[in-house]
């Protein structure tokens, strides 16, 4: 295990961390609010620490899968505990659970609050919460490959331990320069976002609030009622970007390229289009209310389909009072997710098409046992390490939501209100059913069962396999012997 690197890693995350921190201490500068003075505080503390561990550049390049899991799982966990520090310093979240459990919400693109209050938060304490959504959306990591040239394989394997979906791959030659574009494309289509939205007669601050939640399908409302307030024009736009952001960048690469056929050619996109069609107008015809207009039972049913699929998290409406068909969809939308190279979460559905062909394979095969049957997907044969990958990643996924479920289930909570927080914490979601319904939120669970979330959370966000990497034994016990090995041989 090449510690020295990762250290080096977690060096620049923190100093990353510092420089994000510059917008909640310019917002509390702006309507002079001493909160800043915590953000300011904490921005120095990482730094410094910063500069500390990234002082000096590892000499040994070696960068592996295991240290890029590792690296990825650790950069994580310490950039919510830093973040998470000015809420405690300011008073707004003064527990410390409940303030890892925002922040990590944040940065993981969750959205599930403990927040009884919403709008009693400072300015700066309110962009910080919004802004950990966009900043985590993309991934801190692609950012730091953005800007930061690495060497030893460390690019690839850091974007592949932390990029959502079932394979990562280059958009340009260089690992460096297809991170440069994912930002370049990301803060285009934020900035879009803003403009129609201040053009639909919202403010700069929350304008600026709710497209970082957009962009990073989060989710963290500014107002306690979340979306409901917002005029009809205004929660169009923020459907249209919810599901936007929830479609594989890579797809946005080739319009730029003007390569439309390739782009409209992607298959996962148009299942994510074609689920979401459907679900909308099953739950349109569901929910239909007469003493509505037509537009707007529409609206509120494609709403909340693009922010669960999406994994967005906001609410128009308080969907938990939908009938129970309604509820099912959204509860299966939860699972289903957005597409691999999003800022979505869920399973994704690139894994749910590719699992549904190769079950439709296996049933083709015993009909006909000599036949050669090969699972295509996007035009291309799906190699076998992709669908072992996939059946892995299940399992893991499979594994962490019962155990999860299991302890949150000692609380002695009604089982929907249990299952459905599990399962859109896992699932990067926000909002659950029940006891942390769209009206409601986290803060009733016990430290216990927020805990777990936490760690479901960092695992749904990261693909499960860097956080479990974190657990594995064997890792620990081959890298004490390693280390062992070179203090021999006198090699760091």
């Amino acid at each position: 295990m090449n510690m020295r690197s990762i250290l080096y890693i977690l060096g620049w995350i923190l100093r990353l961390e510092a420089i994000f921190m510059l917008l909640p201490v310019a917002t509390a500068l702006i309507y002079a609010e001493a909160e800043g003075l915590a953000f300011g505080a904490v921005m120095l503390i990482c730094a410094a620490l910063g500069g500390i561990l990234a002082g000096k550049k590892p000499q040994n390049p070696s960068f592996y899968a295991r240290e890029g899991f590792v690296a990825t799982a650790f950069s994580w966990v310490v950039m919510s505990v830093m973040g998470c520090l000015p809420f405690m310093l300011t008073g707004e979240i003064p527990h410390f659970v409940d303030a890892l459990f925002e922040t990590v919400s944040g940065f993981t693109t969750t959205g599930a609050s403990i927040l009884t209050d919403v709008e009693a938060l400072s300015h700066c304490s309110m962009i910080w919460r919004c802004f950990t959504h966009w900043i985590g959306g993309m991934g801190v990591l692609v950012f730091l490959l953005a800007v930061l040239p690495m060497v030893g394989g460390t690019n690839m394997q850091l974007m592949k331990a932390e990029s959502p979906g079932p394979s990562v791959g280059k958009l340009v030659p260089k690992v460096r320069f297809t991170a440069q574009m994912l930002y370049r494309l990301y803060v285009v289509l934020t900035v879009l976002q803003i403009v129609l939205m201040l053009l639909g007669g919202m403010g700069l601050f929350e304008s600026l609030c709710i497209a970082f939640g957009t962009a990073g399908t989060g989710g963290f409302a500014t107002r306690n009622s979340g979306a409901a307030e917002y005029t009809p024009y205004l929660q169009w736009v923020i459907t249209i970007f919810m599901i936007a952001f929830g479609v594989n960048f890579n797809v946005y690469y080739m319009v730029f390229l003007r390569k439309f056929r390739q782009a409209l050619r992607c298959e996962e996109m148009r299942w994510y289009l074609a689920i979401i069609a459907a679900a909308t107008l099953l739950i349109f015809v569901n929910i239909y209310d007469q003493s509505l207009t037509a537009e707007n039972n529409l609206r509120n049913a494609a709403f909340q389909v693009a922010s669960i699929i999406t994994t967005t998290g906001y609410a128009s409406v308080n969907f938990d009072l939908w009938p129970e068909f309604s509820r099912a969809i959204l509860v299966l939308l939860m699972f289903i997710g957005a597409c691999a190279g999003s800022t979505g979460g869920g399973l994704k559905v690139s894994r749910i098409v590719m699992a549904g062909k190769s079950m439709l394979s296996t049933l083709g095969s015993y009909l006909h046992p000599r036949a050669v049957r090969r699972i295509r997907f996007e035009g291309k044969d799906v190699e076998d390490g992709t669908m072992r990958a996939i059946y892995g990643y299940f399992a893991g996924a499979f594994g962490i939501f019962v155990i999860s479920l299991l302890i949150v289930s000692l609380e002695d909570i009604d089982l929907v209100s249990t299952f459905t927080a599990v399962a859109t914490t896992f699932n990067n979601v926000g909002p659950a059913l029940g006891f942390a319904g769209p009206a409601s939120n986290f803060s009733g669970f016990s430290a216990l069962s927020k805990s777990v979330m936490i760690f479901d959370m960092l695992a749904g966000r990261l693909e499960v396999f860097p956080m479990l990497m974190l657990l594995y034994p064997p890792l620990w016990k081959e890298s004490i012997i390693e280390m062992r090995r070179r203090r021999r041989r006198g090699v760091r």
